[in-house]
């Protein structure tokens, strides 16, 4: 029996990280390459032409597992029946502007969105936000569609992870898929902590820790944390645009693992309400180290944090307590 389509809302979807991620999903990069899925794009009014060229796009790539497309320019329609949001639409910041400025766009882009999802969506909808300040948009998007389950809100840090992941492969010469379990702790921001003390590397001799194997702590607490932290930014200066490819990529990492569960034995970095858990403050959306099973994700418990770490987790959380209340500000 073939499977029912899954509907995919894309926010943002005729920019540079829409215009990555749409082909993604319809060759089954997110879901599975078993699984039919049901398009949907949302852009601003002054985008509709570009969005509109988009979808001619998809139509002539012939996907096998696109059932259908919906572009289109009203949140209304673009949310009815969606069983997975992937919010990539957002205000970015501009020479010049404050971050007050950013914020308060961004509050009300993300409270307009939040209420088409809590009336329209389909139940259990799962909502990935991609768009900046990440972790609180999240949060804010959580406060304005209470009916969606705190749980099904997340933020994407899955591409700090990978960067983690490559900047280690990349110092050891190892493959990739050789290394696992980096975390990363806090805000999708420049304060974030990557963070190696769990992470291990499967060698000829079994698994190693990464530590072990670099044998360089002043690397590993500095050159490779600043690297991550200012990955983006380096992009910006290279390419002259953001990071598009890879935040399409690890949005479809991000997804998949939570739909379809991470590996035994491995955990990938997610921003997730906080419950309290290695004593960052409850109420926040902070990227965790998780697992995922069943479609539901599970933050790492007992791990061992030093107090280097505990200091750059502490950090990272005053930032998003800090973008917490200035959004909140926004509302008032």
């Amino acid at each position: 029996m073939a499977k029912e389509p899954v509907r995919v809302l894309v926010t943002g979807a005729a920019g540079q990280i829409g215009y990555a991620l749409v082909p993604m999903i319809a060759r089954g990069v997110m879901l599975g390459t078993d699984q039919p899925v049901i398009l949907h794009m949302l852009d601003i009014p002054p985008a509709a032409e570009a969005l509109n060229g988009v979808k001619m796009e998809l139509v002539d790539a012939a996907f096998p597992l696109l059932k259908g497309v919906v572009a289109t320019t009203d949140a209304v329609e673009a949310c009815t029946g969606v069983n997975i949001a992937v919010m990539v639409g957002g205000f970015p910041r501009k020479e010049g502007m404050e971050r007050k400025d950013v914020m308060s766009k961004n509050v009300s882009i993300y409270k307009a969105q939040a209420s088409a999802l809590e009336q329209h969506a389909a139940p259990n909808c799962k909502v990935l936000v991609v768009a900046n300040p990440a972790n609180t948009n999240a949060l804010i998007l959580k406060e304005f569609a209470p009916s969606i389950p705190a749980k099904n809100i997340t933020c994407l840090t899955r591409l700090d992870h990978n960067r983690a992941l490559g900047q280690i492969s990349e110092k050891l010469n190892v493959q990739v898929s050789d290394v696992k379990n980096v975390i990363i702790w806090g805000n999708h921001s420049s304060s974030q902590y990557p963070d190696v003390n769990h992470a291990t590397v499967n060698t000829a001799a079994g698994e190693k820790p990464v530590r072990e194997l670099v044998k360089d702590d002043a690397w590993l607490n500095g050159e490779f944390i600043t690297t991550v932290q200012q990955r983006g930014a380096a992009i910006i200066k290279a390419r002259k645009l953001s990071s598009a490819l890879s935040a399409a990529s690890s949005a479809c990492d991000h997804i998949r693992d939570w739909v379809l569960g991470t590996p035994e034995g491995t955990w990938v970095s997610m921003g997730v309400y906080s419950d309290g858990s290695y004593n960052v403050p409850a109420g926040l959306i902070y990227s965790f180290p998780v697992t995922c099973r069943n479609g539901e994700w599970t933050i790492v418990q007992g791990l061992s944090i030093d107090e280097f770490s505990r200091k750059k987790l502490d950090l990272t959380a005053e930032e998003l307590s800090e973008e917490k209340a200035l959004a909140y500000s926004c509302l008032s």
